[in-house]
């Protein structure tokens, strides 16, 4: 039924222009913000994101006490972070680039090849991994027994819980309020503002078939949450979610990312290797990577003209949310 409504949509803006479509009722329920799925033992409160926020601010999670959450997610990027691949414990060079926390929340599983079905469980993933904290959550645990405000955060946030529990719980509390919703798009589609006709122009193209980015990124999130290969190469530590399921055809395959802070988010794809969102609009246009993986239905040469491509990096821009990046709950505490 969803594909059915995307396509008529499709149909209906690739032949109508701004004044044509206005604030349309079917515009605002393609990109309506869903509710979040709260886990029944870890439903939000103050304390519980309080203590999210300590700890991704956190050095200790790490086995030399080197970096945090924040080292690889940085509030000014939407989360992300400006290098291809970056250090690890110990410098040790990670496997993929690091991705956006942006509405980190709404996603249905987690890492790229998605191989974790919940947010406190992926907090794991980054503790455990020999190239990020190199760590072991009980051992965190431990090492946070000494930190006087950490378990006062604990102790108040979950209760007669393990600190390894409220560790995860915590850290997965404080992430799902990265909700980025006030981007000059958000407020188009409230009536608050108008697009300029750059901008405009590469929003017809981005939910039209020239382009039809729509496709693959869709809805609130702009994303489907699927698994593709857009042609970008691979690097052997990461093969993608052929690490999970071990079927050669998943080589390669990435869960689509979010657009969200696009434009904040440099370098792209999941090895870093597009350095910026004009380069990664000409590879699209020029048919994708090519490598023998890529999924060749879907990543077409799209024969945009240089105009073409200079009005879609002007509606992707319209993405960022400054007020987002901006937002003093989400900055280390005092």
């Amino acid at each position: 039924m969803r594909i059915f409504v995307i396509a008529i949509l499709i149909t209906l803006f690739s032949c109508k222009r701004d004044s044509e479509i206005g604030m349309s009722a079917a515009l605002k329920t393609m990109f309506i913000e869903p509710n979040i799925d709260y886990p029944t033992d870890n439903m939000p409160n103050e304390s519980r994101i309080a203590l999210g926020r300590y700890l991704f601010y956190n050095p200790a999670l790490s086995i030399d006490s080197s970096i945090s959450c924040a080292s690889c997610h940085r509030l000014d990027l939407a989360f992300s972070d400006k290098t291809i691949l970056s250090l690890g414990a110990n410098k040790q060079q990670g496997s993929s680039n690091s991705p956006t926390l942006t509405n980190i929340g709404f996603n249905p599983y987690f890492t790229r090849a998605g191989g974790v079905e919940s947010l406190e469980l992926q907090i794991l993933v980054p503790i455990q991994e020999h190239n990020e904290f190199n760590n072991n959550i009980i051992d965190v645990g431990e090492r946070l027994q000494s930190d006087a405000y950490f378990v006062q955060l604990a102790e108040k946030a979950y209760p007669s819980k393990p600190y390894y529990y409220s560790i995860t719980r915590g850290l997965a509390a404080f992430e799902r309020t990265l909700v980025s919703n006030n981007s000059k798009f958000d407020q188009y589609l409230k009536g608050k503002v108008q697009l300029s006709k750059t901008e405009m122009d590469g929003l017809l193209l981005f939910i039209g078939n020239k382009a039809n980015c729509i496709s693959c990124h869709t809805g609130f999130n702009f994303t489907n949450y699927n698994f593709e290969n857009n042609g970008a190469a691979y690097i052997l530590q990461d093969s993608g979610r052929y690490r999970i399921t071990k079927n050669p055809r998943d080589i390669g395959l990435f869960k689509t990312p979010t657009l969200r802070n696009i434009a904040l988010t440099a370098p792209y794809m999941h090895d870093g290797s597009i350095p910026t969102l004009k380069e990664v609009l000409l590879s699209y246009n020029n048919g994708g990577g090519k490598n023998h993986h890529q999924n060749r239905q879907l990543i077409k040469p799209l024969n945009l003209s240089q105009k073409e491509l200079e009005n879609m990096e002007a509606f992707l821009n319209t993405l960022s949310d400054f007020r987002f990046v901006n937002n003093p709950k989400f900055k280390k505490h005092d």
